[in-house]
């Protein structure tokens, strides 16, 4: 199975600053890894410039490779990328129900427009990711009249439902920006143990956060990104430490462990 992703000396511009310096980071397909870092510190650049939001500079050292390819359709990268945020693009309009939310997936749209076909396949592949991320109870229900966390189980539930057609790849890896921003304690936890549930079974993800609290029991790799770059790159133990946190974040941070999750404050 090819890597997830390649990134070989990439530098990212965002009007006339750049905002993303050299950066050069491998995921396996189906590994689980928490980037971390201050706000403003290129986390959503990054992701941005998997999804091809983004591009680099073109410099004839910079490999951007994703899923062993350097040139993609981008309406292909789009059912194949499962990517969660609180702001999702595309997202689907409030009058629409949690099934076809879920449906749009398919067609990386905001709702299921008039020309777009949904087969008997995509129907049952949808029911099948409903049960998957435990939304059944919100098939029916409008995406308007959900709370934050409910829309934020539909969203994951959008973002896996192409994989069954786009291939094993697809299938393996979910992108997550600020998944928890906007919800409350009791969304914040289904929504951790739901991402847990995926990653035990199989999914890989590749979490972006500034809270600690996100950073589940099964994510064992963690990158610190500081001013646009990737300042370490190793495993949870070694990095999930007050020391390295407050240097981080520059202010004093003081770090516990319980079942598996890390807490700062």
């Amino acid at each position: 199975m090819a890597p997830f992703l390649h990134l070989a000396h990439v530098n990212v511009a965002r009007g006339d600053n750049i905002v993303l310096h050299d950066i050069n980071l491998s995921v396996n397909t189906g590994e689980h890894i928490a980037i971390l870092g201050p706000n403003g510190c290129g986390k959503s650049t990054l992701i941005k410039t998997i999804t091809c939001e983004c591009y680099p500079i073109a410099q004839p050292e910079t490999i951007v490779s994703i899923f062993g390819r350097e040139r993609w359709d981008l309406t292909e990268l789009k059912k194949r990328l499962g990517v969660v945020s609180a702001e999702l693009p595309g997202r689907p309009t409030l009058h629409t129900t949690g099934r076809d939310a879920v449906l749009t997936g398919f067609f990386s749209s905001s709702t299921l427009w008039p020309n777009l076909t949904v087969t008997e396949a995509m129907q049952a592949r949808a029911n099948e990711v409903l049960v998957q991320v435990d939304a059944v109870p919100l098939a029916d229900k409008p995406v308007g009249e959900m709370s934050a966390g409910q829309q934020r189980r539909i969203m994951i539930g959008r973002a896996l439902v192409g994989s069954s057609s786009a291939g094993a790849d697809a299938a393996q890896m979910l992108l997550l920006d600020e998944p928890s921003n906007a919800l409350d304690l009791a969304a914040q936890a289904d929504l951790r143990n739901l991402l847990r549930k995926l990653a035990q079974k199989g999914t890989g993800i590749l979490l972006i956060t500034h809270h600690i609290a996100d950073i589940l029991p099964e994510i064992d790799r963690i990158l610190l990104m500081r001013e646009g770059r990737i300042v370490a790159d190793g495993p949870k133990a070694d990095l999930l430490t007050a020391a390295t946190l407050s240097d981080l974040f520059k202010t004093r941070v003081n770090m516990t462990e319980r079942d598996g999750f890390y807490h700062a404050w």
